[in-house]
């Protein structure tokens, strides 16, 4: 079974947050006391922030990777020095 990444965990376990608190602030939206421009505003700018949350975090995993890459080459190499000397 293939390991789901934080950036892909963390913005879903949010997403479903936001899908339950708007569901839950739903009835206050259709009796009229919160406006469409609040209540939908809210449900947008969370929408884009759980994105950029997204790519932020593939980001930082990529660059953890290549970091990971960069010191397990250096290592290899120096083996291989001391090995041929």
């Amino acid at each position: 079974m293939k390991k789901l990444k934080r950036s892909t965990v963390i913005p879903l376990i949010l997403a479903i947050y936001l899908a339950v608190m708007a569901y839950i602030g739903y009835p206050e939206y259709a009796a009229g006391r919160t406006s469409a421009l609040y209540y939908f505003g809210i449900i947008g700018i969370t929408s884009i922030i759980l994105i950029l949350l997204h790519f932020n975090l593939k980001k930082r995993e990529r660059l953890r990777r290549e970091r990971i890459d960069d010191i397990n080459r250096a290592a290899e190499t120096e083996d291989n020095d001391k090995t041929n000397s």
